[in-house]
């Protein structure tokens, strides 16, 4: 009896054990799926695995197209750093026509302005001047227009008598003679108050204007924006003194340094691709307009100008640039249309086709910003690339990684 206590007492403690086993067993798989369900992806992982599944008809609709990676020649480019600066030729000095003291400014540093627009005023201490020597000629000029109607009247008076033998014709001559001379006077006078006139008008100041109040206007000579400002209400300025720097910029120059190893693969009337922080995503075009032929001793480098159109104005002056300089060389590379190449969690992926329906979305590495890009990394030779409609298969990819998210 005793004996068989002992069995039924093994078998249960046996049959405890085997329980807690499975269990154990049987909740560990539950713990760790629903750690690992828990557990999100990182926001810059893409899966090797991640595959795209589209039907036939679905590509020819989107019009996917792939091709073979092969090793072909790539265009070697020069990159430089550079920044905006005003063409020399386009940058005017404004200075006054005239002695004066500045009573307002009304352009400021940075400010855009239009042909005409008035930039200072300021008191006019020639145009004073010369408005009294105005006022002063114009008053001579009325005198001998009088003395010019008496002489004119004696003439014909001394013709009379001379007519009627009342005086000798000898003083009709004399007569005569006074109205030519006087004549001569008013002409010569007219000249002297005209040119007076001509010179206050240049002065913007208007002939007969009031010799205590003669003001004169600093205007733009044409559209751009001021770069320099030498000038404040109360100064005493001359015409040697500069007072504005005018600098067109409807073209502009893109001023950058190039190593003294890459100067032998570029060259003037090149064309370049600039980009700017402020675009991103543009690209503008510019050409290379000159080498300085002197190398800097300390970062052996020489200055590389590349003019360019400023559409819309959006170039402003010492704007931060990136060129990119393609050379006479090439490389062997492997290159894919810059529309294969698609950003994903803000990495660059191809599609690389696996069978008729299933496309992959591979990580890449890839140098360039044009109408090609070089694959460095990422790609094996042979593989078919998605040349044409990648953007359509990523918005099929994203799609269907939000709707497992929303699964889960």
């Amino acid at each position: 009896m005793r004996r068989t206590w002992m069995i039924v007492l093994i078998v249960a403690l046996f049959g405890a054990c085997g329980k807690r086993s499975a269990v154990e067993v049987e909740g560990e798989p539950k713990k760790a799926k629903a750690q690992e369900a828990a557990e999100p992806h990182r926001d810059n992982y893409i899966e090797e695995a991640n595959v795209v599944e589209l039907a036939v008809e679905a590509q020819r609709r989107a019009g996917v197209e792939v091709a073979p990676l092969a090793m072909g020649a790539a265009a070697a480019e020069v990159l430089l750093t550079g920044s905006v600066q005003p063409i020399d030729s386009k940058v005017s000095e404004v200075r006054p026509l005239a002695r004066g003291r500045v009573t307002q400014v009304s352009a400021k540093l940075g400010d855009r302005v239009q042909t005409g627009q008035v930039l200072a005023v300021f008191d006019n201490i020639e145009a004073g001047e010369l408005a009294s020597q105005h006022s002063t000629a114009q008053a001579e000029l009325q005198r001998l227009r009088v003395q010019q109607a008496n002489a004119q009247r004696q003439a014909e008076r001394s013709r009379s008598l001379v007519s009627i033998g009342a005086v000798p014709a000898k003083d009709a001559e004399n007569a005569e003679a006074e109205v030519k001379a006087i004549a001569e006077s008013v002409r010569a006078q007219e000249a002297a108050v005209a040119g007076i006139a001509s010179r206050l008008t240049r002065f913007g100041v208007q002939p007969g204007a009031d010799p205590g109040n003669a003001t004169a206007s600093i205007r733009a000579p044409f559209s751009g924006v001021v770069v320099k400002l030498n000038v404040a209400p109360g100064a005493v300025i001359d015409p040697t003194m500069p007072l504005f720097s005018i600098a067109d910029l409807s073209s502009v120059y893109v001023e950058a340094q190039v190593f003294e190893k890459d100067l032998g693969r570029i060259r003037t009337g090149q064309p370049t691709q600039v980009r700017f922080e402020a675009y991103p995503g543009e690209t503008f075009t510019g050409r290379v307009v000159s080498i300085r032929d002197i190398l800097d001793p300390q970062t052996r480098t020489a200055g590389v100008r590349i003019e360019m159109p400023n559409p819309a104005n959006k170039l402003r002056l010492e704007m931060f640039a990136t060129v990119e300089l393609p050379t006479l060389g090439t490389h062997p590379a492997f290159t894919v249309p810059t529309e294969a190449v698609q950003t994903i969690n803000r990495r660059p992926i191809v599609f690389i086709k696996q069978d008729a329906l299933h496309f992959a979305a591979r990580e890449v590495v890839t140098v360039g910003e044009g109408l090609t890009k070089e694959i460095v990394s990422g790609v094996k030779e042979g593989e078919l690339v998605v040349v044409k409609g990648a953007y359509q298969l990523k918005s099929v990819f994203l799609s269907r990684q939000t709707g497992e998210e929303h699964e889960h």
